[in-house]
């Protein structure tokens, strides 16, 4: 099949395959896994014109919502964190969607810029996880009781042979104003600035603009590492930030392809559809088996796959 805006002839059934093996994965970890579609697209499709950038916010689009349906309903997620990234990440998204087209069209420069955004996110993760001193006894003891009752919850369930094995609620917001935003997850208590996180969805709005993954995606191991919250409470968050700000990011894209009529801007509306329909189904089951995966883990495959992401980009920069 020949999708005209990419440039490039693939078999239909392979976009939704490769994104359902990526999103099933990253959507533990409240990532859409947009930022591993981009290389997928670039080095074994081919496709590196602008508008890859905002292809892969297609199907940030599509895919985000049933993964958020799933974290909605076992009430993980934390309203209020979901409010501040949107706000700071919808300006830097659109920032960031008029820097890659303007300043960063060759494929080769904007390569190493996604290096440098993914390389500092991942060695920032490796080292906190290989840190004795995790620096923060309430989320691992959180984390360990959530574990603890998704085992109790699954044994009661292989017992009595039923098939609903959802969690209640466990999240519960203490306080949210313009300075603080505090909440509890299995009676351990969070607490984190206001303005802290929006200067931070800010900034990481222009770097996933340019990079085309929203800006909520990077905003999950941010989270994790620098506030020191749960990754099983911010997963719903960063993934529904990602999805509001990638519905500005398209339609922002969309617009600037009438400002540049001889550059590939708006995003292929086919390709960006498959890859999410693949998303979709992905997000939704592995937004359904978070629970059952250690915090420690998903905290691993995130950090590895991120680093080796940005080495390789690095590498085919230097080539």
């Amino acid at each position: 099949m020949f999708f005209e805006t990419a440039g490039i002839e693939v078999n239909p059934l392979i976009p939704p395959l490769v994104a359902f093996v990526i999103s099933f994965f990253t959507s533990m970890g409240g990532v859409s896994g947009a930022f591993l579609l981009l290389p997928f697209q670039m080095s074994f499709l081919g496709y590196t014109n602008p508008s890859v950038s905002a292809t892969n916010q297609l199907f940030n689009v599509v895919a985000i919502p049933s993964g958020v349906y799933r974290y909605c309903k076992e009430g993980r997620m934390v309203w209020p964190l979901t409010w501040i990234v949107i706000i700071g990440t919808l300006p830097g998204v659109l920032i960031g969607a008029y820097v890659r087209v303007v300043y960063l069209p060759n494929p080769k420069n904007f390569k190493l810029f996604a290096a440098g955004v993914l390389l500092y996110i991942g060695i920032k993760m490796v080292r906190d996880l290989l840190s004795k001193n995790t620096g923060n006894a309430s989320k691992a003891n959180s984390e360990k009781r959530f574990q603890e009752m998704v085992m109790q919850r699954r044994a009661k369930v292989t017992d009595s042979k039923s098939t609903n094995n959802d969690l209640p609620p466990v999240i519960k917001v203490t306080h949210f104003n313009l300075k603080r935003l505090g909440y509890t997850f299995y009676d351990e208590a969070f607490d984190v600035s206001f303005w802290g996180i929006f200067a931070l969805s800010f900034i990481v709005g222009i770097a996933g603009g340019i990079y085309g993954i929203g800006g909520g995606s990077i905003m999950a191991p941010f989270f994790v590492t620098f506030f020191g919250l749960p990754v099983y409470t911010v997963a719903g968050a960063a993934l529904m930030g990602t999805f509001v700000t990638s519905v500005a990011g398209v339609a922002f894209y969309q617009w600037l392809a009438s400002c540049y009529p001889n550059v590939s801007v708006a995003p292929d509306w086919s390709l960006g559809i498959l890859f999410g329909l693949g998303g979709m189904a992905g997000m939704y089951l592995g937004a359904r088996c978070q629970k059952f995966v250690p915090a420690k883990a998903i905290k691993w495959m995130l950090a590895v796959i991120i680093t080796i992401t940005a080495a390789k980009y690095i590498a085919e920069f230097f080539k």
